[in-house]
């Protein structure tokens, strides 16, 4: 039986080099060695971190991030373009995607947007900021210009395991405060 085995072994390759000549057999084994030696696992992708979605969103529409929000498998992230509208984009977390879901003109007509647009620290050193000061994911950045008192900072959300910590970014010096933390309940 082992030499009728080595016999239709034989007489296959011989039909690939008649047919395809030596090309296609070296092709074909090379194929059945990659075959047997390729992983079955596909690759992992990674998600689109929070900067990945800002820089994403800040290329389709240019200007400043005013905020920005995961929600499950998308990014809503809200843009003061440089022309002074106000943009609303969302950022697919898996191929990075931007759409646009709404873009108006700032209608408070208060000027309320130069504060943030000229803010020395923008959303994205805010979450670097934050990150420095408590390791973990970005969740959220936010701009808070609090009236009352005249600060001006960034809220950035991290999420470390299964607890959510709020750091404080101020808009000027950059300085980075944590100023809360609690349980994550959705295990978002």
């Amino acid at each position: 039986m082992h030499r009728k085995h080595k016999a239709c072994v034989a007489t296959a390759a011989a039909v690939v080099l008649i047919t395809g000549g030596p090309a296609a057999a070296a092709a074909a084994a090379h194929t059945a060695d990659t075959a047997r030696s390729a992983p079955a696992a596909a690759p992992v992708r990674a998600d689109v971190d929070a900067a990945g979605a800002a820089a994403a969103a800040l290329k389709k529409y240019p200007g400043v991030v005013e905020s920005l929000d995961r929600d499950g498998a998308v990014w809503h992230v809200d843009v003061i373009g440089k022309n002074g509208k106000h943009a609303e984009l969302t950022v697919d977390t898996r191929s990075g995607k931007v759409f646009t879901e709404n873009a108006d003109s700032d209608d408070d007509g208060d000027g309320g947007n130069k504060a943030l647009v000229g803010a020395k620290v923008t959303a994205q050193k805010a979450m670097k900021a934050a990150v420095a000061a408590h390791s973990g994911q970005v969740r959220s950045v936010e701009w808070d210009d609090d009236d009352d008192n005249g600060s001006r900072y960034w809220n950035v959300e991290i999420q470390s395991g299964n607890k959510t910590t709020n750091v404080h970014v101020d808009a000027t010096s950059g300085k980075a405060t944590v100023s809360g933390s609690d349980s994550d309940d959705d295990g978002n």
